[in-house]
């Protein structure tokens, strides 16, 4: 017997239904509430259950945007705060030379003196 044969009689046995009298159908539906009564209480949710509904029920293309496109954000954000912590190193490094140039011993003339760069490469040899 094949899948369609076995499914064809399932079907069959389920379209003919139970001979079943009133009473235990009553029996059967009052079992049933109950049941979803009880399901419906005791099904605490925790608080980052929804994290799984929001990126696990996601199928197919749909699944582009968690498996792609938002560890791309991430990442992309990752390096533009990367960025502006080290614009903000080099600009913290400028103000420091800026500092060191104002209160040094020599007058500014002396730095805007065009002899004054071959001096300082004399000097360091």
């Amino acid at each position: 017997m094949n899948e369609q044969q076995i499914a064809y009689r399932i079907k069959q046995h389920l379209n003919r239904g139970l001979d079943l009298d009133a009473d235990k159908l009553a029996r059967l539906k009052a079992a049933r509430e109950q049941a979803l009564v009880r399901q419906r209480v005791e099904s605490r949710v925790a608080v980052f259950a929804w994290a799984d509904n929001v990126v696990g029920k996601w199928g197919g293309p749909p699944s582009l945007i968690a498996r792609i496109l938002l560890p791309m954000a991430v990442l992309i954000l990752g390096l533009i705060s990367i960025n502006q912590w080290r614009e903000s190193q080099v600009a913290a490094e400028i103000e420091e030379i800026d500092a060191a140039v104002l209160t040094g011993d020599l007058p500014l003339d002396a730095y805007l003196d065009k002899g004054f760069d071959a001096w300082l490469k004399r000097s360091s040899l």
